[in-house]
This record gives C-alpha cells, sequence and structure tokens, in this order.
C-alpha cells in the first residue's frame, strides 16, 4: 500500500505541476502540428503508400517524446527538487509515478496525433482492435523508455544531450516493431506476424520498465 500511495502521490503531483504551467502540453502539439504540416507539404503523405504511411506516424511521436518526456526526472534537479521526492516514499514508487504520468501524457498526445494524422493523409483502419492495442503500448513503450533514460541521467551534467544520445539507440529496434505492427492496423488485419511482432513489443516492454526499476533503485540509494 505504501508503494502505491507513493505512486499516485508522484504521479497527482506532476499532474498538477502541468496543469498549472502547461508548458510540455503546449510544446509538445506544436511541434506535432509543425511536423504533419511539414509532412504534407514536402513528402505529400496522402500519396504515399500505406507502409511508408505507418512509419511516418512514428517517426513524429519518437520527436515529441524526446523533446517533453525527459523531463519527468530533469526538471526535478534543474529545480533543485530532486531530494524532495524522497519524502513521497521509495525509488520504486517515484520512478512508478513518473511512468504513470509520462503514460498518461503521451496517450493524450499520441491520440490527438494520430487523429489528424489519420485525417489529414487519409487512411483508413483495417484493423481497430490492432489500432488500439498499438497505440496504448506503443505509448507504454515509449513512456518506458524515456522514463528510464531520464531516470538515470537526471544527475549527470548537460542531460537533455545525454538523454536523446542514449534514448535513440534504443527506440530504433522499439519504431521498427510498432512500424510493422502498425502497418498491420492499416492494412493488413490481425495475422500471424502480428502476433509475432506484438509478442517482440510485449518483450521490450517488460524489459525496459523493469531495467528502469532496477536501475533507478541503484540510482536512488546512491
Amino acid at each position: 500500500m505504501d508503494w502505491l500511495q507513493g505512486t499516485i502521490t508522484i504521479f497527482k503531483k506532476d499532474l498538477k505541476t502541468e496543469f498549472r504551467t502547461r508548458f510540455a502540453f503546449n510544446m509538445v502539439i506544436a511541434f506535432v502540428i509543425s511536423a504533419l504540416l511539414l509532412i504534407m507539404f514536402t513528402l505529400k503523405a496522402q500519396e504515399l503508400n500505406p507502409t511508408p504511411k505507418s512509419g511516418l506516424i512514428w517517426i513524429i511521436v519518437l520527436f515529441a517524446a524526446l523533446s517533453s518526456l525527459g523531463r519527468s526526472f530533469i526538471s526535478e534537479t534543474d529545480k533543485n527538487t530532486y531530494n524532495l521526492l524522497r519524502i513521497y516514499g521509495s525509488g520504486t514508487s517515484v520512478f512508478s509515478g513518473k511512468l504513470l504520468y509520462n503514460i498518461a501524457f503521451s496517450f493524450v498526445i499520441n491520440v490527438f496525433t494520430f487523429g489528424i494524422y489519420i485525417f489529414l493523409v487519409d487512411l483508413s483502419i483495417v484493423s481497430w482492435s490492432s489500432f488500439l492495442t498499438i497505440l496504448i503500448f506503443g505509448t507504454i513503450g515509449l513512456s518506458g523508455v524515456s522514463t528510464m533514460i531520464a531516470a538515470i541521467v537526471s544527475q549527470a551534467d548537460r542531460k537533455g544531450a545525454i538523454f536523446s544520445v542514449l534514448t535513440i539507440p534504443l527506440f530504433i529496434p522499439f519504431i521498427l516493431l510498432l512500424t510493422s505492427i502498425t502497418k498491420s492496423a492499416f492494412i493488413d488485419g490481425s495475422s500471424e506476424g502480428f502476433t509475432n511482432d506484438f509478442s517482440a513489443l510485449i518483450g521490450f516492454i517488460g524489459v525496459t520498465i523493469t531495467a528502469g526499476i532496477l536501475l533507478f533503485e541503484y540510482i536512488w540509494e546512491e
């Protein structure tokens, strides 16, 4: 119960902070709209085949995540409030609360991004179950990677640059999986390939979140 209470407290704290400032939300929305318009006018995305369309959306989501999700821990050290997190409970509670907030934040952004993107590039969803699955688990995976790396680099100098350098190599295989699964939602429907890719995605998410908790516990104790 102490772990759950600490997790919820951290989640509420970050949520109230974002509602008060709306800095990250406004920044990401502006980025997403700019990126979508850029793709529309330069690449003529509406004329592309469905396969590259399935990948382009995750490129936008990836850079939106890089611009916002790292703030979960990095902003705490920038404001000199990192040590105050200890009053909320264990390292696991802090990490879980930050992760939960990042998932909620990313989900709202991703729903907005996918909605606008599907409308602009004239995509039709073949399998709604596949689409909702990839939206939910894609959001969890992106948040898991971002939260883990942000926790690791939070005490380092030049945190923003290090965060991007460490995150992108982890995102590459993840984005490839997401693109393949998204193709199933937009083109193929559920298939054997979808099942295999989805199993790999679940494994990736599980390993990432577990590693993040273990690594942060070590950093927390130090």
